[in-house]
């Protein structure tokens, strides 16, 4: 099946501007109050995860080169904003949002800049990086494979960046999508996870999954060896991300947003961006619901069947036949499709996911009712056999770890 990428469209979220509006308008300080008055009345305030990312984002925008990335601090509920410098405006922006200032050296710009340097000069299969706003530095990993030249080239790279810019360490395991799975989805001879059921912009039911599943084979059932029930739209692995979306071929196909536990169904009332020290729980086919906290953003990882850029990393457990499955906050929010990463549920290592939203704005799509029949979510993802058995993924680069999604 030939790689093929989408134009990008515009998506709205209901209610997502308005409530963006509003609180800028509650957030934003009055501009005939003095800047002390704003300080000495702004106090940091509690949040959860959704909103601390929806604060970072907004002042992300308004602070340019001073802002040095942020994070949600989960025991005290804030956001804490890392700011480059001493401007005194600068930190009345941040306390008027009712956010933490930290001062720090590095701007999320040099760090983008970093990460260049690292994409051009130490693009080695086995590694990754990701930004990390709690150490203000980028988290740079290479996996068991990285050994002799490679390895001096890798530490070389980061020697290069400068002191405090990145910090390099080992993993015991091998950077790989993950294979296999349980509560599946079947095409090409590959076995994968359905992620999340979605709604297109023209209103059909679909489905996102991984983009190693989505190039891996045009046609997907729901149970080996049957008829299929989706065909792929879109498919984008490796390149700026690892998802695909898939139509089901039953425009008639109920398909609720949720996601089966095992013990129970978790209602998806929309996608959110991810933001670092926020708890999350991924679920897959072989280790069934795990959970965990983001650790890092626009991570790139350099796996053998080539780079892919823009995704998140986190410290969830994972294992082959997870891939694919979704990533969701307690509250209901689909945050990532799983991607693959190294280690196991024993031992723990990386695992990294690809953003929903980013997936959701290539593909034209949205979670929940958009119009399509049946209520608008999709069907039972995935669902074969259920058993958490490992699988075989015959071939193709990468294969699903599950759920009942929506």
């Amino acid at each position: 099946m030939s790689h093929k990428r989408v134009p990008k469209r515009k998506i709205v979220f209901a209610g997502a501007g308005a409530a963006a509006i509003a609180a800028a308008a509650i957030l934003l300080p009055n501009a005939n109050a003095s800047q002390d008055d704003n300080e000495a009345e702004a106090q940091p305030k509690k949040v959860d995860a959704a909103s601390a990312a929806d604060i970072a984002a907004r002042l992300a925008s308004q602070l340019g080169e001073a802002f040095g990335g942020a994070y949600y601090d989960k025991d005290e509920q804030r956001v804490v904003v890392n700011v480059v410098g001493a401007n005194n405006n600068v930190n009345v922006q941040v306390k008027s949002a009712g956010a933490v200032v930290r001062s720090v050296e590095n701007s999320t710009k040099s760090l983008q800049t970093a990460a260049r340097t690292l994409k051009t000069k130490a693009t080695i299969p086995g590694t990754s990086w990701s930004v990390d706003p709690r150490t203000n530095e980028l988290r740079v990993t290479a996996d068991s494979t990285v050994t002799g030249a490679n390895w001096d080239t890798l530490e070389s790279t980061v020697k290069s960046l400068g002191a405090g810019m990145a910090t390099l360490k080992k993993s015991t395991g091998e950077f790989k999508p993950f294979v296999a799975g349980g509560d599946a989805i079947f095409g090409g001879g590959a076995r994968c996870s359905l992620g999340f059921n979605v709604t297109t912009d023209s209103g059909a039911p679909a489905f996102l999954t991984a983009g190693h599943c989505g190039v891996a084979a045009e046609q997907w059932s729901d149970s080996q060896n049957g008829a299929p029930i989706g065909t792929v739209q879109d498919a984008t692995f490796p390149g700026d991300g690892d998802f695909a979306l898939v139509t089901y071929d039953d425009p008639n196909t109920e398909a609720p947003s949720a996601v089966n536990t095992g013990n129970q169904n978790v209602d998806i009332v929309g996608a959110a961006e991810a933001t670092v020290g926020q708890q999350v729980q991924r679920m897959g086919s072989t280790t069934g619901l795990n959970d965990g906290s983001v650790t890092g953003l626009d991570a790139t990882v350099n796996y053998p069947e080539g780079t892919v850029s823009g995704l998140i990393q986190t410290d969830v457990c994972a294992e082959p036949g997870d891939s694919g499955g979704p990533l969701f906050s307690a509250d209901g929010n689909a945050i990532g499709l799983t991607s693959g990463g190294s280690g196991d549920c024993t031992a723990g290592g990386e695992t990294f996911f690809q953003p929903v939203t980013t997936a959701l704005e290539a593909v034209g799509a949205q979670i929940g009712d958009g119009g399509a029949a049946g209520g608008g979510g999709a069907a039972d993802g995935g669902g074969a056999d259920g058993s958490g058995a490992a699988g075989d993924g015959a071939g193709a680069d990468g294969a699903g770890g599950a759920a009942e999604n929506g």
